[in-house]
């Protein structure tokens, strides 16, 4: 098989697995215990993979070797790998490493963001930039989940081309309650 046609067969699984997270999603929150289970169930089975594909590849799939939609596939997975905290540090380095070598794309410092705070969060640890919400106030406004240094917050959001925490949060409180 050559180097084209195995990131070919890549792309197309990384997609098929964004596909069925993004179909398997709204299971999340649900109040129906066995929507739940099914959602964690394709997490669960989705980090497997992955965690298969990422060891074997050896380096994070960037957008210019997979496809946006596939390197998206592959950033949706390990952020929902929450239960699979191995998973997530995996992806964690080897995006990192993309990043810090330029392969990452103009997405990579934002999803490295991300999936940093998700694994911080789910190690119980602060997070840096502020993305993982814990819930919604009364009033409407979102509340994020500890955060380690807020004086610096939307700081080290701008360095990753995140918008500044008011803005990002206002762009996701139910409508009629902006925060």
């Amino acid at each position: 098989m050559t180097a084209l046609e195995q990131h070919s067969e890549l792309s197309h699984e990384l997609i098929a697995m964004k596909a069925a997270d993004q179909a398997a999603a709204p299971r999340a929150n649900s109040d129906d215990p066995a929507e739940q289970l099914a959602w964690r169930r394709v997490t669960a089975r989705h980090g497997d993979r992955l965690r298969t594909l990422l060891e074997k590849h050896g380096h994070w799939p960037a957008a210019a070797e997979v496809g946006e939609e596939a390197a998206l596939g592959a950033w949706l997975v390990a952020q929902h790998a929450d239960r699979q905290l191995d998973v997530q540090r995996l992806a964690l380095r080897l995006l990192e490493q993309a990043v810090q070598d330029g392969s990452a794309g103009p997405e990579g410092p934002s999803r490295l963001a991300f999936l940093r705070d998700r694994l911080h969060v789910n190690a119980g640890l602060p997070q840096r930039y502020g993305t993982q919400i814990q819930g919604i106030t009364a009033g409407g406004a979102p509340v994020p989940w500890p955060v380690e240094d807020e004086e610096k917050l939307d700081a080290h959001r701008a360095e990753v081309g995140i918008p500044p925490f008011a803005r990002y949060t206002a762009q996701h409180a139910p409508a009629g309650k902006r925060p």
